[in-house]
């Protein structure tokens, strides 16, 4: 049976986390699956790697907010009401073969854990763009959104054929968002981001039929976490390098 690592429930600043996400990629680049959840200590701004520093000055409701450059493409997010995963899988079988799709698998297992807890979304089957800084005004195939409203999309990074993606879950609209409603508002319900890990964790094993097994980082993969955080995330020469 194959065996992802599920790491702890940790909130964390803009570097930290995606010095985490990083830390990830290389353990699969090793052969190590893991899957962990998170969120955010502030609201922050998150930049596709390829976007101008500069949005984050175009709008006066996210110019006061923490930024932060993701190793993934994409367009930008604000991290606030929300749950953040982040997935890692080694190149090649089991973990991935030709042709699959773990934008569309992640997100139709978020979509029947979030069936399950009252708030049924749907595929975005045809690309619609709505606005040019923002992720969630962006619907794009596989995404999910409630009525017109996307809910959850995801971005991938790849290394020697190892995967990392990520993607968030919007459970509640943020006043620097307030375009972007989530799942509290579109359907009422006031979710709180462990009863959606809970619940995506348990819909992830019955649709792979792997196995979720506890862990915790390395002390090799801290060292490599604080590096990545202190050296990159952290830095003008990074977050503003476009």
């Amino acid at each position: 049976m194959s065996v992802v690592r599920l790491l702890p429930f940790a909130e964390a600043d803009g570097p930290n986390n995606m010095a985490a996400d990083e830390t990830l990629l290389e353990a699969a680049d090793a052969g190590r699956a893991s899957l962990r959840f998170y969120g955010w200590l502030a609201p922050t701004l998150s930049l596709g790697y390829f976007q101008s520093h500069n949005v984050h000055i175009t709008d006066p409701l996210l110019e006061n907010i923490p930024h932060v450059r993701r190793p993934t493409g994409g367009a930008a997010l604000v991290h606030h009401h929300e749950l953040t995963y982040a997935l890692a899988l080694p190149a090649g079988t089991p973990w991935q073969t030709r042709g699959d799709s773990w934008l569309l698998q992640m997100h139709t297992i978020i979509a029947e854990a979030l069936t399950g807890l009252g708030a049924a979304p749907e595929i975005v089957g045809q690309e619609t763009k709505y606005g040019d800084i923002l992720c969630f005004l962006h619907h794009t195939p596989g995404d999910l959104r409630i009525g017109v409203n996307k809910i959850a999309g995801s971005a991938q990074r790849r290394q020697r054929g190892a995967l990392l993606q990520h993607g968030a879950v919007l459970l509640a609209a943020s006043p620097h968002t307030p375009a972007l409603p989530g799942v509290a508002e579109l359907c009422g319900r006031r979710l709180s981001m462990m009863e959606v890990g809970a619940a995506v964790k348990e819909c992830f094993l019955r649709q792979t039929g792997w196995h979720l097994q506890g862990g915790d980082w390395t002390e090799e993969e801290r060292r490599r976490m604080d590096g990545f955080a202190a050296e990159k995330y952290s830095r003008p020469t990074w977050n503003d390098k476009r």
